[in-house]
């Protein structure tokens, strides 16, 4: 019985979640946003204006390497996932298999 009511629990909760069926999405950031987040952290330095060029580059490289790596998610998904390591690999496997069964399917037809 304690099953059945927490799996109920777990689907209203999953309804009521402003991230409903937007489980995952990709960070969205840029190197502006890397810059001003390092000048809070460490306020009063100045930067030459060449370095502040060449920072500029570092900073945008790396916003673009992190939106590439980085997902926002939902926390209930993501306890569920922590919760379940069959799940995760479930999602991980369909992920890399993308595709295939599509390919396969045309080859056999």
């Amino acid at each position: 019985m304690d099953d059945v009511l927490n799996e109920a629990y777990r689907i209203v909760q999953c309804k009521q979640c402003p991230w409903y069926k937007s489980c995952v999405i990709p960070m969205k950031f840029t190197a502006e946003d890397i810059r001003r987040q390092l000048e809070q952290s460490t306020p009063g330095t100045g930067i030459p204006q060449q370095a502040d060029l060449n920072m500029q580059n570092l900073l945008s490289s790396m916003a673009t390497a992190a939106q590439n790596s980085l997902l926002e998610g939902c926390p209930i998904f993501i306890d569920r996932l922590r919760a379940s390591p069959k799940l995760a690999q479930r999602i991980k496997e369909m992920m890399q298999n993308w595709g295939k069964e599509e390919e396969q399917t045309k080859s056999e037809g």
